[in-house]
């Protein structure tokens, strides 16, 4: 799978794991030279507390474009150390 956002690769893995229609890629394959802080954060239920970085890529911005659970539930413990990308960013096979 690939995280495409303006015309570059942000991540590339073929080790993702779907949960509610996203795909969580391992953190390790995310491009962090493509990513910058965001103060936003975000909690799930059932997930928990999620934390949030912006892209920029090619002196543009997407903001609050990629997401993570530091401290995922017991019952989402399959995405800890996974990240997954918000709307804007194109997610191909």
């Amino acid at each position: 799978m690939k995280a495409i956002w303006n015309g570059t690769v942000v991540a590339e893995s073929d080790d993702t794991v779907v949960v509610e229609g996203n795909h969580y890629f391992p953190a390790s394959s995310l491009k962090r030279e493509f990513t910058t802080f965001s103060n936003h954060r975000s909690s799930c239920p059932w997930k928990g507390q999620a934390q949030w970085m912006s892209l920029f890529v090619n002196g543009e911005m997407l903001p609050d474009a990629v997401w993570f659970y530091p401290e995922p539930s017991d019952a989402a413990a399959e995405i800890k150390d996974r990240v997954a990308f918000a709307r804007g960013v194109q997610v191909v096979d």
